[in-house]
């Protein structure tokens, strides 16, 4: 028997929709649909404010870490914020030309040197260096011109120089650097951050030493003080050597000696500057800064950052009653070069006597020994011998993950106590 079309419509169990209502929504009460349907514009509305907020947070900081246009200060506004130069000198600065102040709203750090280059290129150059940007360098923000004098304005950052982290007079058996994994940040981070000055920049540092490595907090993390000052001071020549030409170029392999050419200074008012035991043999002997003498200077920071010591000191002789200099290169260099009856474990045994004892032995004598031979590479006599900072960088990385897979293995669990009391 056929059924009609209502009567097969009224047995049907599935209900039908109506071509009006909505999937989510009954019909039958059109105040809540109209209620859910205004929640759900609302918060569609709060997530997009929010996401909007998060995106305009983000360009804020990227734009805040982006490099700012260098600016060329008028002498005045230097005067004026330094309070006519009668500041208080920065504490940390190697120099005592050097006052922390406030400029255009920013805290500041003003460094006085003498200016040897040329005032109209000084511009050019500005522009240039203020291009880089790195995390390892303390930003510069721009300069003022005035007499025989370029005021370099940094911006400030918070933190102790490495040679106060190392050697505190007030307590010289503390240091903020007690643990291995602090030393080998320190490490890594300057020698990526002189790859990045010779190889992206284009400039020499030519002011490297403990006193200009500024350390901050919380993660101990290195930044170089002074970028550029050597460049826009006019310490550079204007025309480097081929050496230099080729290693930019990239024509050199930074595991190849280059030429055993050393140019000399052809400017007798070219007047080099430097810290004893930091400055390289061919310096001493009147010739050009170059990479090589920066190769040369942070070999001794590396090496002073594993032993704790002054690059050069004094002792008194009990036997000759006399004081004689002893060289934290040839300490190192006595320490690895070991004699042909010598075993590894004495050359070990002598490492761990020549590291810093505060690190309380606490750290792989393996990557000590490594860092310690790419640190005395780096302060070969001969400059020709010295690496190039690529493969300098490159060694100091694999050791800081060497040193991080060893710090996995010694790590304590966090459930899992020691206790030394008696039971």
């Amino acid at each position: 028997m056929c059924k009609t079309r209502r009567a097969a419509a009224a047995s049907d169990p599935k209900p039908r929709r109506s071509s009006r209502s909505s999937a989510s929504f009954p019909v039958t009460d059109s105040g809540s649909y109209r209620h859910a349907t205004t929640s759900s514009i609302t918060s569609s509305w709060a997530v997009s404010a929010d996401s909007k907020a998060s995106s305009s947070a983000s360009l804020a900081a990227i734009r805040d870490s982006l490099p700012e246009t260098p600016t060329l200060y008028p002498f005045s506004e230097i005067s004026a914020a330094t309070n006519n130069f009668l500041a208080r000198h920065l504490a940390s600065a190697s120099s005592s030309s050097s006052w922390r102040c406030s400029l255009r709203g920013k805290d500041a750090v003003i460094f006085q040197r003498p200016f040897r280059g040329d005032p109209a290129g000084l511009p050019a150059r500005l522009a240039a260096v203020c291009k880089s940007h790195h995390s390892s360098l303390v930003r510069l923000l721009g300069v003022s011109l005035a007499g025989d004098h370029i005021y370099l304005v940094y911006e400030y950052s918070p933190g102790a120089t490495l040679a106060a982290c190392l050697r505190n007079p007030r307590n010289p058996n503390f240091t903020p650097l007690s643990s291995w994994m602090s030393r080998i940040q320190v490490a890594a981070d300057l020698a990526q951050g002189l790859d990045y000055i010779h190889h992206h920049s284009g400039v020499i540092h030519n002011r490297i030493k403990s006193s200009t490595v500024l350390v901050t907090e919380p993660h101990f993390r290195a930044k170089f003080c002074y970028f550029g000052a050597a460049d826009l001071a006019g310490e550079v020549p204007a025309t480097t050597s081929a050496e230099d030409k080729e290693e930019a170029a990239g024509e050199i392999s930074p595991s190849s000696p280059p030429s055993r050419k050393m140019k000399r200074s052809g400017s007798r008012r070219m007047k080099i500057e430097g810290s004893r035991g930091y400055m390289a043999p061919e310096l001493l002997a009147g010739g050009d800064i170059s990479r090589r003498s920066d190769v040369y200077a942070l070999g001794v920071v590396l090496l002073e950052l594993l032993s704790g010591d002054e690059p050069l000191k004094y002792r008194f002789d009990e036997e000759q009653k006399d004081l004689h200099r002893v060289s934290l290169i040839e300490t190192a260099r006595k320490t690895i070069w070991t004699e042909e009856d010598s075993t590894e474990q004495d050359r070990r045994w002598r490492v761990r006597r020549w590291v810093d004892r505060r690190l309380r032995d606490s750290y792989p004598v393996e990557a000590a020994e490594d860092l310690m031979r790419v640190a005395l590479r780096c302060v070969e006599p001969d400059a020709a011998f010295r690496p190039d900072m690529t493969w300098v960088a490159g060694k100091v990385s694999k050791i800081f993950l060497d040193s991080k897979a060893w710090e996995e293995t010694v790590r304590l669990p966090a459930d899992f106590s020691v206790s030394i009391a008696p039971r």
